[in-house]
């Protein structure tokens, strides 16, 4: 009888230098990945850092960021209760209501819950009870999340919401130390842009009425000019002068004039679309910037103004009073003024509605008269 071969043990099991190596093949490629992520939040720190405005912060963090780490969608969530990032973002030009990854709320409490008193990331599974309100702006929700609180000293300013539609895209305790050093960069960021958009705006608005004052329409005017020059299509500006203003404040006094003028503003602003420019140009003058309008659009908006501000009256307490406006309209198409430099454009296009504002003040007041370009 023939003795059985003896089976080597170290055959049965897997070779520990196999083993050993294969460990090392995955803590190398580990470390690999971590090192490129690094390098990406790295990239995406330096650029919030060097951001020049609000709005060029909130195309970095809501485009570009989501971009480069792929996550399936984004929110931000601000607080806003007296809607100052709200205007601040309009005013420079950015409409705050298209922008579908941004939330400006004037309550964050549901935040605080959420977060408590420790307020570091969050990273888990999507439960629509308590995250549903963070990604309302999304066609479709995530199945795993990362919230992160946006803290400035010990104010809450919202909350960073970063959704994945794979389960385990984001884990608990998994990379928070990368995305909580993100979080307290972007807080920062934000309140130094917030604190320089308001110190530039105090120099472009007008301190009586509250809007835009004309250092800020002429900024904007150039700036409206080449968009509407690239898109080839049609800038209209009105001029719009309050009749026999001198009449009310010496009638009335100045304050009942500085009550019209600060009405006439809030009228004018909610007779305009949000992509339209409206300013004090000076004393009881207002200049418009009508951007992708014709002349046809242009006296329509005209005229709609015109008439409402001579059926209004103007209350402000016990004083009130009745006026009439005169417009100046023009209007230039950018199929024929291609070959024109954008300061010979722009000074033409406020001559020609200033020349029209004048007619209308010749031919008796309280109408509008067109001048195209």
């Amino acid at each position: 009888m023939s003795a059985q071969p003896k089976h080597n043990k170290d055959l049965q099991q897997p070779n520990e230098v196999d083993t050993l190596r294969m460990r090392l093949e995955t803590l190398y490629h580990d470390a690999r990945k971590n090192e490129q992520v690094l390098k990406k939040f790295q990239h995406l720190e330096l650029r919030l850092l060097s951001c020049s405005s609000l709005v060029e912060l909130m195309q970095i963090i809501t485009h570009q960021s989501r971009s480069t780490f792929g996550w399936d969608t984004l929110t931000i969530i601000l607080h806003d209760k007296e809607r100052q990032i709200y205007k601040l973002l309009k005013d420079a030009g950015e409409d705050p209501d298209r922008h579908e990854a941004l939330m400006l709320l004037p309550d964050i409490s549901h935040l605080r819950q959420i977060f408590g008193t420790i307020r570091k990331p969050i990273l888990g599974p999507f439960n629509r009870d308590k995250h549903q309100p963070l990604f309302l702006s999304s066609h479709k929700y995530p199945r795993s999340v990362a919230l992160l609180p946006l803290q400035r000293n010990s104010y809450m300013m919202g909350s960073l919401n970063l959704g994945s539609y794979k389960s385990d895209r984001f884990k608990k305790d998994s990379a928070t130390d990368f995305l909580q050093h993100l979080a307290a960069v972007l807080a920062t960021c934000l309140h130094t842009a917030i604190a320089h958009e308001k110190l530039k705006q105090a120099g472009l608005t007008d301190a009586l009425t509250g809007i835009n004052n004309r250092r800020f329409f002429d900024q904007r005017l150039e700036e409206e000019i080449s968009r509407s020059k690239r898109l080839e299509s049609s800038l209209s500006c009105l001029f719009i002068d309050i009749d026999h203003f001198k009449v009310i404040n010496d009638s009335y006094g100045h304050d009942v004039g500085d009550m019209v003028l600060r009405n006439v503003a809030e009228l004018l602003r909610a007779q305009l679309r949000s992509i339209d420019v409206v300013a004090r140009y000076g004393g009881e003058e207002f200049a418009i910037l009508l951007g992708q309008s014709g002349r046809e659009k242009a006296i329509e908006i005209a005229e709609r103004i015109r008439s409402i501000i001579a059926d209004t009256t103007f209350k402000e307490g016990s004083d009130q009073a009745s006026i009439t406006v005169s417009v100046g309209v023009s209007t230039i198409s950018f199929e024929k003024a291609q070959h024109d430099d954008i300061k010979t454009i722009g000074r033409n296009l406020l001559q020609r509605a200033d020349k029209a504002l004048y007619q209308a003040k010749q031919q008796g007041r309280d109408r509008v008269i067109f001048l195209e370009h």
